[in-house]
């Protein structure tokens, strides 16, 4: 009451720093008087003005200051070029099609610009200009040349506004730039060099790990730096599309899927499971017609966990007493007293589906339909079990338990993968439906987005789901990939030294905001009235009556010519009511995945009289719906939503499609009970006693604004979900994002180093030393073990009586060796072509990041996807994860320094120089004793190691420096012979009995 009574006083939070900011926008009106009496040229020269003097200082932090103080005086030039560029009807083309400047910003658009400009979320209603908004912000943010970014949902949007806005800056003296999806690497280069620069989140990102992970020369990368970027419609690119990471894949190097092989299998066991829920279904509805209403609600809760879209479940849940006896089962059975039961009555279906985790399990009986004839078939063999009885079998030599263990390896491999294939068919069969999650689009299963209902050509889903839906849907089956790059959207911009953002619905993802980016909202008032009107939500019992009800008032408006735009959360629901209207005759523009090409058209369109658009969450954003004159009279824009969207934000986006501006307009959501968000997360029992309480009838509605606030209830349930999933998505990820910025930042100064040398010595100086300590530091040096590394390794030709390592000390032989290949490799080098030494050097370190960095992300991959079964051992899956992913990333840094030294000597630029190279070592024989084969009669001989090539004459000087050297195989002067022959010397015995065991 206190805090009520306070905020009635003082103002909300956001209110008092609103009323701190007013003084700077009177300022900023002022100087806006005072520039009317500048020409043209002298407003652009303090562009180049500010740009010189910020350009000579040369910290951030101090530019940054320099820039809050410029702050009014640069927003009042921006706001005095528009102003001119109106007056003088400044005509343009925009995407091709004509335009005239007609825009000078508002106090609001001011107060907006002030908020993006400190690094934070201006949450502004549609149609107050937050296009325009941003020119202000990135006009002052770029005057430091170190560019300005603004990242909106789509390339349409991105060139629209950069062509749009780029007038402003044009007339300013500032240069755009736009990235598209289809552009080269210059073109890229040339639109990043650009004061401001307009682009698509994932264009960014992905031209981020481009840069980072795969440009192997500074020419090759296209970014300049991570200063300043606004994110427009902030919560749909931060929130809705944090879940899934940005990722560059390539083909998988093996593919082992057998979908084709489990499909025919797959839809006879879904088609069983169809028929037995139909038959339970019937018998419950018998048992509920005579009274036995337990047993009724029992059989329909095993309906649920099988098919839980099943036409006559839905049915009997329109039914308040059957309902209550459906729910009244689960929970029952939810008991823990009772989890032997629920385990039992799972077993008595083919396999069970989780609509809430997107999963489906199969059980016994499904298994057993599967695979009758192999009881293991669903087991995962014992890896550790097994080769620990191999180990310990005396009778088995090592060679043939090598074997062994390479055979219950593979075995355990084919159990694992046919398991997978299986779980993901079922899902897709059971869980994905066309034409809701993907649609089908040349011969390929395309994604569709689920927030903007937009077809994502080119994302796939991970972990062979794809595959299965292909598999399913009969189309071509790709193959499997290989992650080579991955970095999450909240990684990605959080790289930016301030980052701003704008929409029209942040406030209720608030707390997401600032947890996980720091930043903080601000809700900027409307620049006029809000005149729309919210209606009560319509509540029906099934989506039959609801669709009927969304029929009939939209016949009440366009018989009254009334505009109406009918949003859907699904491509199949948005083309039933396409039908429905086709039926009624009444004329409507369709927009969604499928016809995505037309939208900036079927938009434009939408506020004239008469017009009915039906779309996707496609049309709700990014885009302006104008009305005129005629439209306002009859009521403005009419908002009609079909269903309630798991987010708020989302339904809060529709809305604002209508009343932009002043204008009026009104908006209606329609819910059922069949509806996913009412199954899965609505209050069930509450749902089910108002019905009851009010006797509800065939095509009776609710409507209060109580039952508004049971449905936000259930939207706020799953946003909290969502909001948990994304979390751990990033708590996964923070542990990558340390490692990727270890690796990507060693990438970049090997790129940039002008002597690549002096990082291929770090990497001697580093590597040798610890192989030293792993082979000498330990209770029984292993001196062999040493010198066979050094020889297989470098050209050094060491010998035991050469190396003597057992004279000196670890710390002396480290200094030894490591001298020994520095001189080597001089002498290689003296050998290339000078001119592609350094680019030589840099591809043998970075060809070593990358090969290996891009296996470590398959092991990290395979690492997240198991950690989480540790949660069954009471351990945390993320303590787990980050404690081996630690000792895994150890492993790499160590693995790529020791790539780097196994190609060190196996490279060239140039295969006549490598020729040169090598004809100058003393070359030894493979083998010191290598037996040559006798001849009939003759002793055998045993060959000493001889000198041969241009150097033979100091290859032998004894002295023990280990001289540059390079071992050859030998070559047989005569046939050779096997194992099993009679021997050469003629003895008469087995080459192998006889000369053949001294070789």
């Amino acid at each position: 009451m206190v805090g009520w009574i306070l905020k009635k006083i003082l103002g909300s939070k956001n209110q008092r720093e609103l009323r701190r900011l007013a003084p700077i926008v009177r300022r900023m009106n002022e100087f806006d008087e005072q520039f009317k009496s500048l020409s043209d040229e002298e407003l652009r020269a303090k562009t180049a003005a500010w740009k010189a003097e910020l350009s000579a200082i040369p910290d951030l932090e101090e530019q940054w200051k320099k820039l809050d103080e410029i702050l009014p005086e640069a927003f009042a030039v921006v706001k005095n070029a528009a102003r001119r560029l109106k007056e003088r009807q400044h005509s343009f083309t925009v995407c091709d099609q004509p335009m005239v400047w007609d825009m000078v910003h508002f106090d609001v658009q001011l107060l907006g610009g002030i908020v993006l400009h400190r690094g934070r979320i201006a949450e502004m209603a549609t149609g107050e200009g937050k296009t325009l908004v941003a020119t202000l912000p990135l006009y002052l943010n770029a005057l430091t040349g170190r560019g300005a970014h603004l990242v909106t949902v789509n390339d349409y949007l991105a060139r629209r506004d950069a062509e749009w806005m780029g007038q402003l800056y044009d007339f300013l003296g500032l240069t755009v730039g736009c990235i598209q999806h289809d552009q080269e690497p210059d073109v890229r280069r040339e639109q990043y060099a650009m004061d401001i620069t307009y682009g698509t989140n994932s264009e960014f990102g992905f031209d981020y790990l481009r840069d980072n992970g795969m440009a192997t020369t500074r020419e090759q990368q296209v970014q300049r730096g991570y200063h300043y970027a606004i994110v427009d419609e902030v919560d749909s690119i931060l929130i809705d599309e944090a879940r899934t990471p940005l990722i560059i894949s390539g083909p998988a190097t093996i593919s082992t899927h057998q979908y084709d092989k489990w499909k025919p299998l797959i839809e006879q066991l879904v088609r069983k499971q169809n028929m037995l829920c139909n038959r339970l279904a019937s018998e419950a509805i018998e048992k509920f017609e005579q009274g036995d209403v337990e047993t009724g609600g029992r059989l329909m809760f095993k309906v649920k966990l099988g098919q839980p879209r099943n036409k006559q479940l839905l049915r009997l849940m329109e039914d308040p007493d059957k309902r209550r006896a459906i729910d009244k089962a689960e929970l029952s059975f939810f008991q823990d007293t009772r989890k032997e039961e629920l385990f039992e009555l799972k077993e008595e279906l083919f396999f069970t589906i989780d609509e809430k985790s997107n999963e489906a399990d199969l059980s016994e009986q499904g298994r057993v339909f599967l695979n009758p004839d192999d009881p293991n078939a669903f087991v995962l063999p014992d890896l550790i079990s097994e080769f620990t009885e191999i180990d310990l079998d005396p009778d088995l030599p090592d060679d043939e338990k090598d074997k062994k263990k390479a055979e219950r390896q593979q075995h355990c491999d084919a159990q694992a993968e046919r398991i997978h294939n299986i779980s993901q068919l079922l899902r897709a069969y059971c869980l994905f439906e066309k034409d809701v999650q993907y649609v089908i689009e040349d011969n390929k299963v395309v994604i569709v987005d689920e927030f903007t209902g937009r077809k994502m050509p080119g994302r796939r889903w991970s972990d062979g789901l794809h595959q299965a839906v292909e598999a399913k849907e009969g189309v071509q089956i790709d193959r499997e990939t290989q992650t080579l790059a991955t970095i999450t959207i909240q990684n990605y911009f959080r790289l930016y030294q301030k980052l701003a953002g704008m929409t029209g619905t942040a406030e209720t993802e608030a707390a997401e905001f600032h947890d996980i980016y720091k930043l903080d909202v601000n809700v900027i008032p409307t620049n006029r009235p809000v005149r729309r009107t919210d209606n009560n939500d319509r509540i029906y019992k099934t989506r039959r009556e609801k669709y009927n009800a969304v029929i009939k008032e939209i016949r009440e408006s366009h018989a009254k010519t009334q505009p109406v735009l009918v949003g859907t959360v699904s491509v199949e629901s948005s083309e039933l009511l396409s039908r429905m209207l086709k039926r009624e005759k009444i004329p409507h523009n369709v927009l969604n995945a499928k016809f995505h090409m037309q939208e900036a058209e079927i938009v434009a369109r939408a506020g004239q009289p008469g017009t009915v658009t039906m779309s996707t969450n496609m049309a709700v954003r990014g885009t302006d719906i104008k009305i005129g004159p005629v439209v306002i009279g009859l009521g403005g824009l009419m908002v009609i939503g079909t269903e309630r969207h798991e987010a708020r934000r989302i339904d809060r986006q529709l809305r604002g499609r209508c009343a932009r501006q002043g204008d009026p307009g009104a908006s209606r959501f329609y819910v059922s009970f069949e509806d996913d968000l009412m199954r899965n997360f609505g209050a069930a029992d509450r749902m089910t006693r108002i019905m009851e309480r009010f006797g509800l009838e065939e095509g009776q509605e609710l409507e209060h604004r109580w039952l508004n606030k049971s449905v936000e209830t259930a939207q706020k349930r799953v946003e909290q979900r969502n909001y948990l999933v994304r979390k751990r998505t990033l708590d996964f990820d923070d542990v990558m994002n340390m490692q990727r910025e270890v690796v990507y930042t060693y990438r970049n100064e090997v790129i940039d180093s002008e002597e690549p040398r002096k990082l291929i010595y770090e990497v001697i100086d580093e590597a040798v030393p610890s192989k030293v300590k792993e082979y000498l530091d330990v209770d029984e040096p292993n001196y062999t073990g040493l010198a066979h590394w050094v020889n297989t390794t470098f050209p050094l030709g060491l010998t035991k009586e050469k190396a003597q390592f057992e004279t000196r000390s670890v710390d002396e032989n480290t200094q030894f060796l490591v001298e020994k290949i520095k001189n080597a490799y001089e002498r290689k080098s003296t050998y290339e072509e000078p001119t592609a030494v350094k680019s030589l050097e840099r591809y043998i370190i970075l060809n070593a990041i990358d090969r290996l960095w891009q296996e470590h992300l398959y092991a990290m991959d395979a690492l997240r996807e198991g950690v989480y079964l540790r949660g069954y051992a009471q351990k945390d899956p993320l303590i787990e994860y980050k404690t081996e992913a630690y000792d895994m990333f150890v492993d790499l840094m160590a693995n790529i320094k020791n790539e780097v030294l196994n190609n060190l000597f196996r490279s060239t630029s140039n295969l006549q120089a490598f020729e040169n190279f090598l004809a100058t070592l003393p070359q030894f024989l493979l083998r010191e004793h290598a037996p040559t084969a006798p001849t009939a009669g003759g002793p055998s001989r045993v060959r000493e190691p001889q000198p041969v090539g241009a150097m033979a004459g100091v290859a032998g000087d004894g002295d023990g420096a280990g001289e540059v050297s390079i071992d050859l195989p030998i070559r047989r002067s005569l046939p050779k012979v096997g194992r099993n022959e009679p021997c050469p010397c003629g003895s008469g015995k087995k080459y192998k009995n006889c000369c053949g065991r001294v070789a």
